[in-house]
This record gives C-alpha cells, structure tokens and sequence, in this order.
C-alpha cells in the first residue's frame, strides 16, 4: 500500500504566485497610464505642430508674418510649458509605481512570513 503525501499549496501562493500575479498587474496598470500619457501628448503635440503649419500658410503680407512670428514667442512659451507638465506627469507615475511596488513587495514579504511561520507550527 502507497503512501499519499500531501502537499500544502497556500505557502507557495503566498510566497510565489500571488505576489508575482499582483506585481504583473500593476505593471499592466503603469504602463497602460504611460501609453495613455504618452498618446495624449503625442496627439497635442500634433495638433499643436499642425495648427502652426496652418498659421504659416495664412501669411498673405508683412503683418500676416509679423503676427505668425509673434505668435511663435507665445507658442515656445506654450510648449515649454506643456513639456514641463508631461514631464511632472511621467515623474508622478513613476513615483507612484515604485511606491506600489515597494508596498506589495512589503506586503509578500509579510504573507510569506506568516505562511513559514504557520508551517513551521503544524510540523
């Protein structure tokens, strides 16, 4: 006659799967927030570029290029601007992933504790 050997499966989720499964959709999460960043960026700075190569065709005479170039002081300022914001954007995704990561990092290491610890008092 065989002996079954039992195997309990809740320490290897605590310490494996489950946090790995958590880590992947926080990755999932991030990077879906910085492709819609991006795009979102990428789209004004197109409309941005089109609009200004619209404004340039519209130069009939010395004022209609007067008024384009100083509107161009503006636009450099404008976008300036939005770079600046883009950029504070991606730096808060950034700082608000690795504090997640360091959060579930914590919190796996913590589960995994108990699970040791809860095996190692049933043995």
């Amino acid at each position: 006659m065989m002996k079954t050997f039992s195997f309990d499966t809740k320490p290897f989720e605590a310490m494996l799967v489950g946090p790995a499964r958590a880590y992947a959709a926080l990755s999932i999460e991030y990077t879906e927030k910085l492709l819609a960043t991006q795009f979102d960026t990428a789209k004004a700075y197109a409309d941005t570029g089109l609009a200004q190569a619209r404004e340039l065709l519209e130069i009939r005479d010395a004022d209609g290029l007067r008024s384009y170039v100083e509107g161009q002081q503006k636009f450099a300022k404008d976008m300036n601007e939005r770079f600046k914001g883009d950029a504070e954007k991606v730096v808060s995704l950034n700082q608000d992933f690795f504090q997640q990561s360091q959060k579930l990092a914590e919190s796996s290491l913590n589960q995994a504790q108990q699970a040791t610890a809860s095996q190692t008092a049933k043995a």
